[in-house]
């Protein structure tokens, strides 16, 4: 038996007026879908503009790996954009075509008649992105880091996307520089859920990774190789996230694939988890 409440309840919402009852069942939906994680596939591509280790170019096969694992976000790096070397083709506009996503590109030098850097492929909109160029020391190649905030959806506070590839050589200060800048950008946005996805140039234990770790985790406790490609030996490609309570791990992997780059690629199956912080930023 119905308690009169419930029955007031029901009376009411058989009286509502079509436009306002959508309205209703929109306002209970979210309702629930606040309380609901998110599942979000992430994947971290270093795409070696596009040039396998067959010495082939080809941007459609890049998109074949990207599209095998079906992801919602993939931070790419080593991307040109009209570039004579990969026949002056715009990679991003390319890859976003044949992935069917939302497309960012951070252009850090030019190269070739074009530009070179990263770029950020999504199935959310993309409210805004900016390329923030990174620490440059003893005239290296300039460096970059995209922060895109992406909508994902109504229920949910806008996530941070930081895509990027720090320097390679061997002595780490520009790393350790670059560190600390992007732990910076984030730390303007303490309470939001965020991600950060790219080649980083060093291992599990150096440096760099630990300054990394005290404003980020890794989504991999344990260290996964990521190159070099044939037989991987050593984790230089990584997806982390902050803060810790709005992510729970589901899986990660590094894809097996051997040719299209000279990078696998690593992917994150993450799930963002609603808290009272992150619903506070809907306010």
């Amino acid at each position: 038996m119905k308690h009169k409440d419930e029955v007031k309840l029901e009376i009411r919402v058989k009286n509502l007026k079509p436009t306002l009852f959508a309205a209703f069942l929109l306002l209970i939906a979210n309702a629930v879908e606040a309380d609901q994680p998110l599942r979000l596939r992430v994947l971290s591509y270093n795409i070696h503009h596009a040039e396998g280790v067959d010495g082939r170019l080809d941007v459609e096969r890049i998109a074949k790996v990207i599209q095998s694992v079906e992801p919602d976000l993939v931070a790419l790096q080593e991307v040109d954009q009209k570039v004579q070397r990969s026949q002056s083709v715009d990679q991003p506009a390319d890859l976003a075509r044949l992935t069917k996503m939302h497309v960012v590109f951070g252009a850090n030098i030019g190269l070739q008649g074009g530009r070179y850097g990263n770029a950020v492929l999504s199935k959310f909109p993309v409210i805004r992105h900016e390329n923030h160029l990174l620490p440059n020391l003893g005239a290296s190649e300039q460096r970059g880091v995209i922060e895109a905030e992406l909508k994902l959806a109504e229920a949910c506070p806008p996530l941070l996307l930081f895509a990027t590839h720090l320097d390679f050589r061997a002595d780490d200060r520009e790393r350790l520089s670059s560190a600390q800048m992007i732990n910076e950008l984030v730390a303007r946005h303490s309470k939001r859920p965020a991600l950060l996805a790219g080649d980083l140039n060093d291992a599990p234990e150096s440096k760099s990774l630990e300054r990394f770790a005290s404003s980020w985790f890794r989504a991999n406790a344990k260290p996964l190789a990521t190159t070099p490609v044939d037989q991987p030996t050593r984790q230089i490609d990584y997806i982390l996230l902050r803060p810790q309570e709005s992510w729970k791990v589901i899986d990660v992997k590094v894809i097996d694939e051997a040719i299209a780059s000279d990078h696998r690629a690593i992917l994150a199956v993450l799930e963002l988890v609603p808290s009272v912080d992150t619903k506070s930023e809907l306010k």
